[in-house]
C-alpha cells in the first residue's frame, strides 16, 4: 500500500514538473534559448558554471559510494582503522589546488564577458555629421508600465520596444518612480532601472519576431516593485534595419496627426478625457505626459501590457483599471464620465493608431 502511495507521489511530482518546464522551451521568452549574441555569451557561462558544479558533485557522489562499498563495517569488521593520510603532501596539494583551478576556470570567463558586456563606450560615437552612430534607446519604468524614447530619432513609445536586428542596441535604463529592473529573457540578462542614477548596457537582436509566437519577444520586470508587479510586462518586435528605418518614418509622421474635438466622436471622446495624460503623436521627449504615449496602440500586443488585444478588454481596462492592475495610476472611468455609446467609440478610436497597418 505505502510503495503504492510513495509511487503515485513520485508522478504527480513528476507531472508537476512538466508543467513548469514546459515554459523553458518557449523561443520569446526562454533564458535557454537565446536569439542575440549577449545571451548567448551569458548561456555560456551558465552552461560553464554548471558543468564546474556537476563536475564536483559527480567527484563527491563517486567517493562517497566508493567509501559506502569499500569501507563498510560488514566487509571489513567492527575493529578496522583505515589507513591515517595525515600529513599527506601529495593529497594536500590535491584538494587544494583542484578548487583554485576549478575557480580561476569559472573566474576567468567571467571577468573576460564582464567588461565585454559592460563596454558601452560606443555609445557616444557620432559620425562626420555629428550624428550618433548606434542607436540608443532611453528606457524609463513607472508604475507599471515601460516607456521607450530614441532621442537621437526623435520619438517616443511604450510598452513595445522595436529594434533593428543585427546591431548592438545600447540602452539607458532608469526610474521615474521606485527601482524596476529590464529583463528580456531571450535576448540577455537584467539591469536595474534606477530613480538615482542611469544604468547603461547593450543588447543584440539576432532573430526577427515575426517568426516566434504571437510576433513578439517578452519582456518583463525583475525587481519587486509594487502590487502589480508581476503585470509589469513589454514586448520586443525585432525587424530587418530596412524594416525599422521605415517603422521611424512612420513614427516621425504620427506628430501631422492632431487630435481635436472636430473629427470622429472616438477622437472628441479622447480630446475631452484622456489627452491631459495621453499623447497620440510619437514625436518628442519621454516625460511630457503622465501615462503611456498611444501612437501605436492599434499596433500592440497587448492591453495594459498583459491583457488580451480587444477592444472588449480594452473597455474592461479603461472602466476598471485598478482591478486589472492594481496600485496604477490610470484613472477609473465610470459611465457617468463616458456613456458606454462614447466607449464603444473611444475603444475603435484608439485601436485605429497604428503605423503599421
Amino acid at each position: 500500500m505505502m510503495k503504492g502511495l510513495k509511487k503515485w507521489r513520485l508522478f504527480s511530482l513528476l507531472a508537476v514538473l512538466t508543467v513548469f518546464l514546459s515554459g523553458c522551451g518557449q523561443q520569446e521568452l526562454s533564458a535557454l534559448l537565446p536569439t542575440g549574441q549577449v545571451g548567448r555569451d551569458q548561456f555560456t557561462l551558465l552552461l560553464l558554471a554548471s558543468f564546474i558544479m556537476l563536475f564536483v558533485i559527480g567527484v563527491v557522489m563517486v567517493i562517497y559510494v566508493i567509501a559506502l562499498v569499500r569501507f563498510r563495517r560488514s566487509k571489513l569488521g567492527e575493529d578496522h582503522i583505515p589507513e591515517q593520510t595525515e600529513g599527506s603532501h601529495t593529497l594536500e596539494l590535491l584538494w587544494t589546488g583542484i578548487p583554485i583551478l576549478l575557480v580561476l576556470l569559472l573566474a576567468v570567463p567571467t571577468v573576460y564577458y564582464t567588461y565585454k558586456l559592460g563596454d558601452v563606450t560606443a555609445m557616444e560615437n557620432v559620425d562626420e555629421d555629428g550624428n550618433a552612430e548606434n542607436l540608443v534607446v532611453d528606457v524609463t519604468a513607472k508604475l507599471f508600465w515601460w516607456e521607450f524614447e530614441y532621442p537621437e530619432l526623435g520619438i517616443v513609445t511604450a510598452q513595445e520596444l522595436v529594434v533593428p536586428m543585427g546591431e548592438k542596441v545600447y540602452f539607458n535604463l532608469m526610474a521615474a518612480d521606485v527601482k524596476h529592473s529590464f529583463w528580456i529573457p531571450a535576448v540577455g540578462g537584467k539591469l536595474d532601472n534606477n530613480v538615482e542614477n542611469v544604468n547603461k548596457f547593450y543588447l543584440t537582436f539576432d532573430m526577427d519576431s515575426k517568426d516566434v509566437k504571437d510576433g513578439v519577444f517578452y519582456g518583463k520586470c525583475a525587481e519587486l516593485c509594487g502590487p502589480s508587479h508581476a503585470l509589469m510586462d513589454f514586448k520586443v518586435k525585432t525587424m530587418p534595419r530596412a524594416e525599422f528605418d521605415t517603422w521611424v518614418a512612420s513614427m516621425q509622421k504620427t506628430e501631422e496627426l492632431v487630435v481635436d474635438d472636430s473629427s470622429s466622436v472616438g477622437e472628441q471622446v479622447f480630446a475631452q478625457s484622456c489627452i491631459a495624460c495621453h499623447a497620440t503623436s510619437a514625436v518628442g521627449a519621454s516625460n511630457e505626459k503622465a501615462g503611456p504615449n498611444l501612437a501605436t496602440f492599434g499596433d500592440r500586443n497587448r492591453v495594459a501590457g498583459y491583457m488580451d488585444h480587444t477592444e472588449e478588454k480594452l473597455k474592461d481596462w479603461i472602466r476598471e483599471p485598478q482591478k486589472n492592475k492594481p496600485g496604477n495610476k490610470m484613472t477609473a472611468f465610470s459611465e457617468d464620465m463616458i456613456s458606454d455609446d462614447d466607449l464603444d467609440a473611444l475603444t475603435k478610436y484608439l485601436m485605429g493608431l497604428t503605423v503599421e497597418k
